[in-house]
């Protein structure tokens, strides 16, 4: 075969070749778009989810309780079939605890096959997204979600102070479902907890205290972001803590401002923007105090500062109550409880829906007592200790990150270790928030295109 001819066929075998493999990057890049799409749609409807139940479409409300859960499913399906969902310790225990207590709940326990799935899909569903998540997102798109975060804050701000002054019967106070009588929870002077967005107003609390992972990072990190949008969302995140009247938002950001200061501690060189962001912080905190729409929410939000820490101890005891309040005796207290639990599913408000018509805490109000309750000593306490070491294993990584000098992980770890560990999975809001900052720890801490955990 002559000289030019060998050299044609090469010529068009490489190109076939390098069409092929654009094409196949094509379809693995589109599929991947189509992921992180649904991501960011998991993100939206979990900030968004309460408006649709209580003006947009109150009539679904029961059905867009679990608004989320396809979404997740498509993700899972989605990551799994291109090999971005690698199993791994933490989720094959609980498919394994899970896949136990379901059978027992059904045989032994409750009986109903409804609660019995609305339990399960919290172990089998969510809690697999966190890896899925870190799979899919990468550190920019971490960063995205700030910067959105940034922007979100300032409306639902100015919504939550529309609540803290209006009354329980009007509109923006609706409750779930259109429900008159307000979505708000006794607060202090006579005014009421806003829920902003949210069904309810642990949503509010912990969107603020998520708020403040990505306020603190942006103020002290090399980040890109508009400072005049910086400004504006940490006035927002200041006046949250009095509109909110929740002494567990308060706690949070103090935790998160922690965290961030030692992160600054080990890398000096971001010092001088914690002193400019410090001096930024001051003056929004006098101006914000010296308004009578804020001034007011102050007294309200001392009151009950004030007024709750008397009965529980003061600022200690508050804070034993909020984070380690019923981890002891969800341990001890189990005399009365069968080997198996009464059924997974039982210790959620929808569960209790279902049972008896009511909403409320068959089991107990707390995380760690709901676990126990609901699948027993055994199955309850390994459910447990698979979250608190999927949390070490974050603190560890985060930890490394931070000596490395990136403090992104380790300020957000901050949020984290508030809502992983004993977060109640069974409020869908609680277990969206746990489920996302996991996801995006992980995705933080990649160097490659994958993570190990």
């Amino acid at each position: 075969m002559p000289q030019e001819s060998l050299y044609t066929v090469e010529k068009v075998s490489k190109s076939t070749l390098e069409s092929d493999k654009f094409q196949e990057s094509s379809v693995v890049d589109s599929g991947l778009i189509w992921l992180k799409r649904g991501v960011w749609m998991y993100f939206l409807l979990l900030i968004f989810e309460g408006a649709l139940r209580k003006w947009v479409l109150p009539g679904l409300s029961s059905p867009l309780l679990v608004i989320r859960d396809p979404i997740a499913i498509f993700i899972l399906a989605s990551a799994w079939n291109k090999n971005l969902l690698p199993p791994n310790k933490y989720m094959s225990s609980m498919m394994v605890v899970c896949i136990i207590a379901t059978i027992t709940a059904l045989t032994i326990g409750h009986g109903s096959i409804s609660v019995a799935a609305y339990g399960a899909r919290i172990l089998l569903i969510h809690f697999p997204l966190i890896f899925a998540i870190g799979q899919i997102f990468t550190r920019e798109d971490v960063i995205k979600i700030g910067r959105v975060m940034l922007w979100i804050s300032i409306p639902i701000t100015i919504l939550t102070a529309l609540q803290f002054y209006s009354p329980q019967s009007s509109l923006v106070n609706r409750g779930v479902g259109g429900d008159m009588e307000g979505s708000g929870f006794s607060g202090a002077l006579g005014f009421f907890r806003p829920s902003g967005t949210f069904s309810f107003t642990i949503g509010n609390s912990l969107f603020f205290s998520f708020l403040a992972c990505y306020v603190f990072y942006f103020w002290v990190s090399n980040e890109k972001v508009n400072k005049i949008l910086l400004i504006a969302a940490s006035a927002a995140l200041l006046a949250s803590i009095p509109f909110s009247i929740s002494r567990t938002l308060f706690f949070s950001i103090l935790v998160s401002l922690f965290f961030t200061l030692m992160a600054v501690s080990k890398k000096p060189r971001y010092f001088s923007r914690l002193l400019l962001a410090t001096f930024f912080l001051i003056i929004l905190i006098v101006g914000l105090s010296e308004t009578e729409s804020v001034g007011t929410a102050i007294k309200a939000f001392t009151h009950r500062f004030e007024s709750a820490g008397k009965i529980e101890g003061g600022v200690a005891g508050s804070i034993m109550d909020r984070y380690l309040g019923g981890m002891i005796t969800a341990i001890t207290d189990t005399h009365n409880l069968p080997f198996f639990g009464f059924g997974i599913g039982m210790g959620t408000n929808a569960g209790s829906a279902m049972l008896t018509g009511d909403r409320g805490f068959l089991i107990a109000e707390e995380e760690w007592g709901r676990l126990i309750g609901e699948m027993g000593i055994v199955l309850g306490i390994i459910t447990i200790l698979i979250r608190l070491l999927f949390s070490f294993s974050l603190t560890l990584k985060s930890y490394k990150k931070l000596n490395l000098g990136d403090l992104l992980p380790w300020i957000l770890l901050s949020f984290a270790l508030l809502t992983i560990p004993q977060g109640q999975w069974a409020q869908p809001t609680s277990l969206g928030f746990s489920v996302l900052i996991g996801g995006l720890i992980l995705a933080s801490l990649k160097d490659t295109e994958t993570t190990q955990v």
